[in-house]
């Protein structure tokens, strides 16, 4: 009996070093060390590491710095870029396009809002569930648009919302498929969305 308790044993912690989630930002001297700098088209902000059931994943966001001003580094574009190490070499997995509208009022910088984005195994199935997070801001130096992406099981599930102070021009959206996420994931994203309205003063309504 004895017997058959350290074989279960032993078969359980293995079971659970497989499952094994790990995530944590890297340094740049890991990112040069990586050679991250040849996957994206812009300078790299931030970049993760993290570990799921899946393999080991390095996640980049670049932002072009196009405007340097005495206050701030402007960016028109920026991209988010999700690879998986492969014998060396990397696959990619998913990535993230945007720049700034020329609809008034006019914007002048889009950054991601990294205080917001998360590596985390939300739903607790294994994999990791990314959420990146970022918005623009106008000439005047209000946050016009603000957009929060989930990533799950390499799909993009995206709320767009404007902020604006007349009701006619504020909008609060999340795709049609929003609703085939875990439950976890979005009581999640909406416990974010609670604490971005709090912190940063934000509607994230519609009307």
């Amino acid at each position: 009996m004895k017997k058959y308790i350290l074989i279960l044993l032993s078969f359980s912690s293995s079971f659970i070093f497989s499952q094994k989630i790990e995530s944590h930002r890297l340094t740049k001297k890991e990112i040069s060390e990586r050679e991250l700098e040849n996957v994206t088209d812009f300078p790299i902000y931030r970049a993760f590491e993290f570990q799921d059931k899946g393999g080991v994943y390095e996640l980049v966001l670049g932002e072009n710095q196009k405007t340097i001003s005495k206050k701030d580094t402007l960016n028109t574009k920026i991209q988010a870029i999700c690879l998986i190490n492969d014998h060396g070499g990397f696959l990619e997995k998913w990535r993230i396009n945007d720049l700034l509208e020329d609809n008034a009022p006019k914007e002048t910088n889009i950054w991601f809002w990294t205080k917001y984005c998360s590596t985390k195994d939300i739903d607790e199935d294994g994999y990791i569930d990314p959420i990146i997070v970022y918005g623009t801001r106008t000439e005047d130096g209000f946050i016009r648009r603000v957009k929060v992406i989930t990533v799950y099981k390499n799909k993009k599930y995206a709320i767009r919302a404007v902020e604006c102070d007349l009701d006619d021009c504020r909008s609060f959206k999340k795709d049609q498929n929003w609703n085939m996420l875990p439950q976890k994931i979005k009581t999640y994203v909406d416990q974010l969305l609670a604490k971005m309205r709090k912190e940063q003063d934000l509607l994230l309504k519609n009307g």
